[in-house]
C-alpha cells in the first residue's frame, strides 16, 4: 500500500534521529496516535505532515516528496451521464480540498442549498488539499452539510454516505475538533431519523471524549454535549440526561464573547432549550426559545420555525395543549414551501405525540395529523405561504 511506504519511511527517518513518537507529535502538532497509525499503513497522512516531519527531522524534502509520489492520482473523470450529486461523490472519493467562498446554509432553503454544497465540494477537489492549509474542516463541513440537507429533503439514506465521508476525512485529519463536531452533527441528524439510540449514544460519547481533549472550542463543546443529553433523555436515562443539562448550562456560562462569531447567542439558547424540550421541563424550555426566537435573525425563517415548533413542544408538556397545537400549524403553513424539512416535520410530530398523551379529544389534534400527512417537502404538495386557519379547514 502507498500508506505503508510513506508510512515506513517516516517511521525510519524518526528513529534515525532518536525521538519517540510523541516528541515528534508534540513537534509538528499532530497526536500521537494518529502519527503512530500513519507509521503503521492505518492512515494515508497528509502533505502538510510530511513537510512538518522533514523539517523537524531535517530531511530535507525526502518525506514530502514520498507522499507526493505515493499519492499522486490520475484527474478525476466524470462521466457526462453523471447527475451533479454523483458527479461530487466521484470528485470526493479521489481528493480533498478547500474553497474560500461560502453561502450561509440557514439562509438559503435546502432545495437551492445542496447545488450550492455541490458547487463548493467540486472547487474543493479542483484546488486540491495542498492550496488551502484548511481543507479536511472544510471538507468535513460540506460534507456533513450535504448530508442534512439530503435529510430535511426527506432522503436520510442518500445522505448515509456523506455521513461516513466526513468522518473518514476528519479522522484522516488528526484533528480532534473536527472529528468531534462531524459526529455531534450526525447524532442530531440521527435523532431526528429516529435511528438506534445506543448507536447515537455511543456516537456522542465519542464525539464529547474528542471535544474534551483541549483543542476544541467552546462551541463545539457545547453542541457536544447538548446532543448527547438529547440522545440520554430519549433513552428515558433522566437522572443522566439532567446531569448532562447542567453540564450544558455551565458550558454556557464559560462562554467567552469571542466565541460569538461560531456559535450565535439565538443557537445557544435554542440548543438549552431543545434540551429541556427533550426532559420534559416544558417551562424552563419555554423561556429560552422565547430568548432564542427574539434574538433569531428575520432571514433565517426555517430556523424560526423550528424554534417556534419546539417552544410549541414546551406548552403542549404545560398542559396548553390548544395553544401548542395552534402556534405549530400557524408555523408550518405560514412558512413558505420551500423552507419545509424532514427535521421541522419531526419537531412537529414531537408536539402531535405530546398533545395526544395530554389531550386526546382536542379536536385541532385531528388537524396537525393531517396537516403532517402532506409533507411538502417530500412530495412538493403545498402547505405554506398561505392563511393557517383556512388551511386546516381544506
Amino acid at each position: 500500500m502507498a500508506e505503508a511506504g510513506f508510512g515506513r519511511q517516516l517511521r525510519q527517518c524518526r528513529q534515525a534521529v532518536g525521538l519517540s513518537l510523541r516528541q515528534l507529535a508534540g513537534r509538528v502538532g499532530y497526536d500521537h496516535s494518529y502519527l503512530s497509525q500513519v507509521e503503521r499503513g492505518q492512515r494515508t497522512g497528509s502533505a502538510d505532515l510530511a513537510r512538518l516531519c522533514d523539517r523537524e527531522l531535517g530531511t530535507g524534502s525526502q518525506l514530502t516528496e514520498t507522499y507526493a509520489e505515493t499519492h499522486r492520482k490520475p484527474p478525476p473523470t466524470v462521466k457526462p451521464s453523471l447527475d451533479p450529486l454523483a458527479a461530487a461523490w466521484q470528485d470526493l472519493t479521489s481528493g480533498y480540498g478547500g474553497a474560500d467562498e461560502w453561502v450561509d446554509p440557514l439562509s438559503v432553503p435546502p432545495g437551492r442549498m445542496l447545488p450550492e454544497l455541490v458547487s463548493e465540494l467540486r472547487q474543493l477537489q479542483a484546488r486540491g488539499p495542498e492550496a488551502v492549509p484548511t481543507f479536511a474542516a472544510r471538507a468535513t463541513q460540506r460534507c456533513a452539510l450535504i448530508a442534512e440537507t439530503l435529510t430535511a429533503l426527506g432522503e436520510p439514506l442518500g445522505a448515509r454516505r456523506w455521513w461516513s465521508a466526513g468522518r473518514a476525512i476528519a479522522d484522516d485529519s488528526g484533528e480532534a475538533w473536527i472529528r468531534s463536531q462531524v459526529r455531534a452533527a450526525e447524532v442530531t441528524s440521527g435523532l431526528a431519523e429516529r435511528r438506534p439510540l445506543p448507536q447515537l449514544l455511543e456516537l456522542a460519547d465519542e464525539a464529547l471524549a474528542l471535544a474534551q481533549q483541549g483543542s476544541a472550542q467552546h462551541s463545539v463543546v457545547l453542541r457536544t454535549l447538548a446532543v448527547r443529553a438529547q440522545v440520554l433523555a430519549t433513552l428515558g436515562a433522566a437522572a443522566e440526561a439532567h446531569r448532562a443539562l447542567q453540564e450544558v448550562l455551565s458550558c454556557t456560562d464559560a462562554l467567552p464573547t469571542a466565541s460569538t462569531c461560531e456559535i450565535a447567542p439565538y443557537q445557544v439558547h435554542g440548543l438549552e432549550g431543545r434540551v429541556c424540550a427533550s426532559l420534559g421541563y416544558g417551562t424552563a424550555g419555554c423561556l429560552l426559545l422565547a430568548r432564542a426566537l427574539e434574538l433569531c435573525p428575520d432571514g433565517r425563517p426555517g430556523e424560526r420555525a423550528r424554534l417556534q415548533v419546539t417552544q410549541a413542544e414546551c406548552l403542549a408538556l404545560e398542559g396548553e395543549v390548544a395553544t401548542a397545537l395552534a402556534l405549530t400549524m400557524r408555523a408550518l403553513v405560514e412558512l413558505p414551501d420551500e423552507w419545509h424539512t424532514y427535521y421541522l416535520y419531526d419537531d412537529a410530530e414531537r408536539v402531535l405525540s405530546a398533545a395526544r398523551e395530554r389531550e386526546p379529544g382536542q379536536p385541532a389534534v385531528r388537524d396537525l395529523a393531517v396537516l403532517l400527512e402532506r409533507r411538502a417537502y417530500q412530495r412538493g404538495r403545498s402547505v405554506g405561504s398561505g392563511s393557517w386557519s383556512s388551511a386546516i379547514r381544506e
